[in-house]
């Protein structure tokens, strides 16, 4: 098996995130998600007592893992990963069975309300392969989403994994997620998913 040239990756530096939702507004507008349904959103908990409350965020999409538990739970080979390493969906051949969405331990599939498909974020395959960066990271206005080549030891992408202690989502589950966080608040990424619905704030 030839060596993989490229494999595409996501760092979001927590420590630039101002909550703006930006990212999940263009990543509606670029990929025509309907209403209700997201392919990225912004997980929030306010933390403290007021006066002293501190608010902590966590952008979530699709980790196009390594080790993806969605390839093996999809029964008709829907559900692929491109040369790159991006996990994609063929909407032609998917049932709609909802396997995958059970497979994935980070919520981060749904099914779109108008073409019945599973769907998910694709690191925005279609302006990655123009020469382009995906919707969210031109759109955020802290710099907070960095993309690229995790195996270009020059990428930013990869400098940022290499000099700065990253923290992965569930990294129990052993499925390698490629979106790494900077300065992510323990608290919230150890949330149940169930427990925080998204957009739901939490005090404590």
């Amino acid at each position: 098996m030839a060596a993989q040239t490229k494999r595409y990756a996501m760092v979001i530096d927590l420590r630039k995130c101002v909550g703006c939702n930006a990212c999940t507004v263009s990543c509606k507008i670029e990929n025509q998600v309907p209403e209700g349904v997201f392919r990225t959103w912004v997980k929030e908990i306010e933390k403290g007592n007021y006066p002293q409350i501190t608010r902590f965020r966590l952008p979530r999409l699709c980790n196009h893992c390594d080790n993806a538990p969605c390839l093996a739970a999809c029964p008709v080979q829907a559900t692929y990963r491109a040369e790159d390493g991006t996990i994609m969906i063929d909407y032609d051949h998917c049932i709609g069975c909802k396997y995958c969405m059970a497979a994935c331990p980070y919520d981060a599939r749904f099914i779109n309300p108008i073409r019945k498909t599973a769907e998910k974020c694709t690191f925005c395959y279609h302006r990655v392969k123009a020469g382009l960066l995906p919707a969210c990271v031109t759109t955020c206005v802290g710099g907070a989403r960095i993309f690229g080549d995790l195996n270009d030891p020059e990428s930013l992408v990869a400098k940022l994994v290499a000099n700065n202690p990253v923290q992965v989502l569930k990294p129990d589950m052993s499925t390698k997620p490629m979106v790494f966080y900077i300065g992510a608040d323990q608290d919230i990424m150890g949330a149940r998913y169930g427990d925080l619905e998204k957009g739901e704030r939490k005090h404590g």
